[in-house]
This record gives structure tokens, sequence and C-alpha cells, in this order.
């Protein structure tokens, strides 16, 4: 009978959002699906206290990937999820941030259809809310904007192919996920397609994850201001009159403690 049993037994992916590094951030899912996984996949933002949170029995994958370098191919880390669920192991696919939001959640999700195997997406706190709350930006005001826009900041071949023209139209924040690498061309298209240059912008840097920094600067000046210092993990560039209001960068505090590793 017990043959039987595990023979029938229905495994399943968790496609889980870890935030921004911070532990304490994980959404009480997210920590619950950890304590029960039975393997892991995970990113390379990923902190050893939130890997620590699933069993000592559980298998744990890097899958991770860098600009320019992965140490997986997204057709294989597929593969790995599809063979353990369908060994009926719990799988806990663990990326930063929120995997809705610029991961790659929907190859994951097409190849886990095409192969029949259940899965349940469990959002995270993305990083564009982690570093605008961390710069003390509200990523929307009544009196200066009604429209928040989520970009890459770069494309497969290099420079992103965006509309500018939208982009540029005052009255609205834009967040540059992974901006920094090309921050003087993602300024100059800006104000070419119109954006006052005089519009508060800032680099939000390494949120969540260890010693965060902030760089706010008028559009034009802010590659200036960047250029030189060495910006630590990944980072985020805010544009808007939001970003006016952002705490200084003498301000010490933090909004949340830094996780230890």
């Amino acid at each position: 009978m017990r043959r039987t049993a595990d023979k029938v037994r229905q495994g399943k992916v968790y496609l889980v959002g870890a935030g921004p590094g911070d532990p304490e951030l994980l959404t009480q899912r997210a920590v619950r699906l950890l304590r029960t996984a039975e393997v892991v996949l995970y990113d390379r933002l990923i902190p050893k206290c939130a890997l620590a949170l699933a069993p000592p029995s559980a298998t744990r994958l890097f899958v991770g990937k860098r600009e320019g370098r992965h140490s997986m191919s997204q057709r294989r880390i597929a593969e790995l999820m599809i063979l353990h669920a369908r060994a009926g192991r719990r799988v806990v696919r663990l990326q930063g941030g929120d995997p809705l939001i610029f991961g790659r959640l929907g190859e994951e999700v097409e190849a886990l259809r095409a192969a029949g195997v259940p899965f349940e997406i469990v959002p995270g706190v993305t990083a564009a809310s982690a570093c605008a709350a961390y710069a003390g930006v509200p990523l929307t005001h009544r009196d200066l904007s009604r429209l928040v826009i989520l970009s890459t900041g770069h494309g497969k071949e290099g420079e992103p192919e965006l509309d500018w023209s939208t982009l540029a139209r005052p009255g609205r924040t834009l967040v540059f996920y992974m901006g920094h690498r090309r921050l003087e061309a993602l300024v100059r298209k800006l104000i070419d397609h119109g954006l006052d240059p005089a519009t508060p912008a800032a680099l939000v840097a390494n949120v969540g994850l260890g010693p965060a920094s902030l760089v706010c600067a008028p559009l034009a000046r802010l590659p200036h201001r960047v250029r030189g210092r060495c910006v630590e993990g990944p980072a985020l560039v805010l544009v808007g009159e939001v970003v006016g209001l952002a705490r200084g960068e003498g301000e010490a505090e933090q909004l949340w403690e830094q996780p230890a590793g």
C-alpha cells in the first residue's frame, strides 16, 4: 500500500518572490512554503538567512543569473522543476523581488503548463517598492504623479527599445530596473524626448541586501553624480517629481534592518 501511495503522490512547484533580500520582508506564505520545501531552486540575490528557513534535508540548487554570466540555462531550470515535481516533491522556485515583475515567471509558467505540472505563484515585495521606501519616496502622489511606469533598463542586445515619448511626459513616476549600467543613455533619451532636465531623479542600490546607497540629483546631473562611485548590488533608477521628496543623503537611519547574510 505504501508503494502505491508513493506512486500517486503529486508534486507541485511554488514560484515564490523572496522580496528585496531582507528576510523580514518575506511574506508569511513564502516562509511557510520554505519551511516545508523539499527542493529549493534559488537565484543569486537570495540571502543565506532566507535559504536557512528550508529544512536541512531540503535540496538547494543555485540557478542564479548575472548580466553576461548564467550558471544555468532557463531551459535547464524548467527541466529541474518539472523533474522534481514529477518525482512527487514540493518544489520552491525562489526569486528575488516579485517574480511577476521582470523575472522569468512567464517562461517558467509556460514550461510547467506544457508539462502538466501544477504550480502556484506567490508574489513578493518588488524592488520598485523597496527602493522607493528606502529613499522615502512615494511612487504616487495625487499632486505630483498619478501614473507609475516600471521599465527594464536594458534589452537583450543592450539599450532597450522603449516608447521614449510616452516615458518623457510629465506627471508620472518612472522606475528603471537594472538601468544603472546604461544610465547616461537613459537620461539622454528622456531629455531628447522632452523631459525637463531638472526633473528629480535618483539611483538607489543594494536595498535589503546590505549597506544601501542613495544618490539624488536633477536628471541631467545624475550620471555625473554617480560616475566614479562603486555601485554595489542591484540598482534602480527613479525619475519624477516625487523623487524630490526623497530623504536627504545625510540621513543615516534604515527603514528596516539589513540582513546579516
